[in-house]
């Protein structure tokens, strides 16, 4: 009997777009042989799913159920690719546990702790993770220049400290830009985190295990044609060049393979991931991990995965199948 999947998209972050995409192609390319997709977009407390017919119908929060043509229909696995929240932070995640939902990622404190980039740098820090130098500032406290510029000093970045984009980071390299930087910044979240800048190769990993297998994909070289890369670079065409395999040496490729490896075993991580990293000489600074990665076709986990030589459909399957019974 085909089990009934909840692909779940949308959310309530900058990313609601890509996030739709990423849903949509999740929705192309999955087994309908062996599973009934069913599109759910949220924004707030609106679940809706469009049904085959064109109709829209509600999701009943209740038991995580929907109305198909007067029939109940109840989902048996969640496939989340919301970036940001709740797809990202770990609310989503809670919601399912207690619906005793299996779903494709992270679970609630794997998933809050990863979108939380200051909390997450200091946890690595404990495993001899490299990471730049940061410190994190308060909406509500005042905070000094001088603190900044002794800490982390001039380049520096200044990013939301929640959050799954680039919407609100800056690089800073002048001090008379630092409080307009954290204005931007606090417009979209409470805590900013700001971070020394390292110059170096920007590189990113993405990596799946399952109970049986282990897929650590190969490594993307990121080229940004802007000052970093920053949301437009990442969904404007021809404003960055993303290499894969990263034009890095063989030695490189094979430790930033094995320090993702022991990142994702340190935050419990689960499903697909992409940690993204700052090759500064043969030294990887950890940047951050994306626990829903973006998964339209052009986004940089599909491309991995074709140069490993599966299709995007074939570890969609092994992840769902890795918890859905």
């Amino acid at each position: 009997m085909k089990k009934n999947i909840a692909i779940i998209g949308g959310g309530d972050s900058q990313e609601y777009v890509i996030s739709v995409k990423s849903a949509e192609q999740i929705m192309d390319i999955i087994n309908k042989d062996r599973y009934n997709p069913y599109p759910v977009t949220l924004r707030g407390l609106e679940w809706k799913v469009k049904l085959t017919d064109g109709s829209t119908v509600p999701v009943d929060l209740r038991d995580f159920s929907i109305q198909d043509n007067k029939r109940k229909v109840k989902f048996d696995y969640a496939f989340i690719i919301i970036h940001g929240t709740p797809g990202e932070d770990g609310k989503l995640q809670a919601y399912l546990d207690i619906q005793k939902i299996p779903y494709n990622t992270c679970g609630v404190l794997s998933s809050a702790i990863t979108f939380n980039k200051y909390t997450c740098k200091n946890y690595l820090k404990n495993f001899g993770i490299l990471t730049a130098e940061s410190i994190i500032l308060r909406k509500k406290e005042d905070f000094s220049e001088s603190l900044i510029k002794e800490t982390v000093g001039l380049p520096c970045f200044i990013k939301p400290n929640n959050g799954g984009s680039s919407f609100g980071t800056s690089k800073v390299n002048k001090s008379e830009d630092l409080e307009n930087a954290v204005k931007d910044a606090f417009r979209i979240d409470n805590e900013v985190v700001v971070e020394s800048f390292v110059k170096g190769t920007e590189l990113s990993c993405g990596l799946l295990k399952t109970r049986k297998e282990e897929f650590i994909f190969p490594i993307t070289e990121i080229i940004s044609g802007n000052e970093f890369f920053d949301y437009e670079a990442k969904y404007t065409k021809g404003k960055a060049e993303e290499l894969t395999p990263a034009t890095v040496p063989e030695e490189i490729h094979r430790k930033c393979k094995h320090i993702a490896s022991e990142i994702y075993d340190h935050l419990n991580c689960r499903g697909i991931v992409r940690i993204d990293f700052i090759l500064k000489g043969n030294q990887l600074y950890f940047l951050e991990l994306n626990s829903v990665p973006g998964m339209t076709k052009e986004s940089i986990i599909p491309c991995q995965i074709r140069a490993m030589g599966f299709s995007v459909g074939q570890i969609v399957e092994k992840v769902i199948e890795d918890n859905i019974y």
